[in-house]
């Protein structure tokens, strides 16, 4: 789940070229734990770093630290989870590795990242989001710094918008009226796709309702799908829901929407990341079709505050075993800073958000990046614990509690079957 996560944001590898890249080759001598470094080596993933972003940070390393070289390794997604973990618990590990944010806990707890709270001040760290920073802490312990993030937005057909004489909303309200504008002035056709089983979609009503997924307490772990804030969640959900004929018991994966389903024709909207925006597009252009969208946030229940969202992405962490912690905690601050987090934002032309407002790219007004970046001020993550990848498992307990209600069962039944399955793999 978590590879298919950040594949989800990774949408920089289809606007920009990307290379493992670095300026020492394999036969650079590796330090000892004398300090005498000449090489370090930095695990990013396939989609993550532009070439040209990596050579530059790469190269401003190596003029502030001559002698020393840095060796960049690309990695795929499949089988990364098991890659990591072996690297973590070897003498010699990768210096720095970049972490899927809902990841990060995991590897923490079990001892394989490097404490970097003391180093907070070095590495900027008041600067970060904290949406953001949120993932890459546990137990109030820092152990990444926060280096990118997307979340999803509502993707429309603007003639279908047009014919309705419906608008961008501003309120969960707006948003339902213009809804049934779109669906009268065209009954054939979905005003809005939207399966069953989003999830991520829920956590953020959820949140909106001041509930969580999942709490702590007394040292355990407890569900929260059977509180009345994700009822009221469920509510809504079911009620956009109602607008769609998208199957009760399906995500948006499967069929995935964006190239099964909205090239078809008869979609208004939806809701999607950038990557899936991009690839619908493609799909309905190399169908000879006209493929012009517009984009907003998902709404909030008031118009002065966007709905909440889920933000994945990637942190990037220093292994605890490094023979090369100074040096990796210098290449960290380098990497995640102001200076060249603006130019990351610039190189990947706002498709993803960086670590702090300050560095974001500006996009063009109407682009999808322009609707991420306002949604991911209001970003949040599931919660942080290394148990929480045993919840995303299939079947997921969270889309069996979404199917169930949908499909007419009482959400405080459907929530208490739901929260004990949580309990159950949270806590292992």
């Amino acid at each position: 789940m978590k590879r298919k996560l950040i594949a989800a944001v990774g949408v920089v590898g289809m606007m920009v070229g990307v290379a493992a890249c670095g300026n020492g080759g394999d036969d650079k001598p590796k330090s000892d734990a004398s300090g005498g470094a000449k090489e370090i080596t930095v695990w990013v993933m396939d989609g993550s770093a532009p070439k040209a972003w990596i050579e530059q940070v790469n190269k401003e390393f190596s003029a502030k630290h001559p002698g020393v070289t840095v060796k960049v390794e690309e990695q795929k997604w499949t089988g990364i989870q098991e890659k990591v973990t072996t690297a973590l618990s070897e003498n010699t590990p990768p210096d720095v590795i970049e972490l899927g944010n809902t990841q990060t806990a995991g590897y923490a707890v079990t001892g394989g990242l490097a404490d970097l709270t003391k180093d907070k001040a070095q590495l900027g760290a008041d600067a970060w989001q904290k949406s953001m920073l949120a993932s890459a802490e546990v137990d109030g312990k820092l152990y990444s710094a926060p280096w990118y993030a997307a979340n999803r937005v509502v993707v429309y057909d603007k003639k279908a918008y047009e014919k309705a004489g419906v608008t961008p909303p501003k309120t969960r309200d707006e948003w339902i009226a213009g809804l049934e504008k779109l669906k009268a002035s065209d009954p054939s056709a979905q005003p809005i796709y939207l399966p069953g089983q989003s999830w991520y979609i829920l956590a953020g009503f959820i949140w909106d309702e001041g509930g969580d997924l999942a709490v702590k307490d007394g040292g355990k772990w407890k569900g929260q799908l059977a509180t009345p804030q994700a009822a009221a969640a469920m509510d809504f959900y079911k009620k956009l829901q109602s607008y769609s004929t998208a199957p009760k018991d399906k995500d948006e994966a499967t069929p995935q929407q964006s190239t099964d389903i909205i090239p078809k024709g008869g979609v208004s909207s939806w809701i999607g990341l950038g990557w899936e925006a991009g690839g619908a597009e493609k799909a309905l252009k190399d169908a000879g079709k006209d493929a012009d969208f517009g984009y907003f946030p998902i709404p909030g229940k008031t118009a002065d505050k966007t709905g909440t969202v889920f933000l994945g992405g990637s942190n990037l962490a220093v292994a605890e075993r490094s023979k090369n912690k100074e040096l990796a905690k210098e290449w960290l601050a380098l990497a995640t800073g102001k200076d060249q987090m603006t130019k990351y934002a610039t190189e990947v032309k706002g498709a993803l958000l960086p670590n702090q407002v300050g560095a974001n790219f500006t996009p063009a007004a109407g682009s999808f990046a322009e609707a991420m970046a306002k949604a991911g001020l209001n970003g949040k993550i599931t919660p942080v614990t290394a148990g929480w990848a045993n919840v995303e498992t299939e079947p997921n307990p969270i889309k069996e509690f979404m199917t169930k209600v949908l499909k007419g069962e009482d959400a405080a039944k459907a929530g208490a079957e739901a929260d004990k399955e949580i309990a159950n793999r949270i806590n292992k």
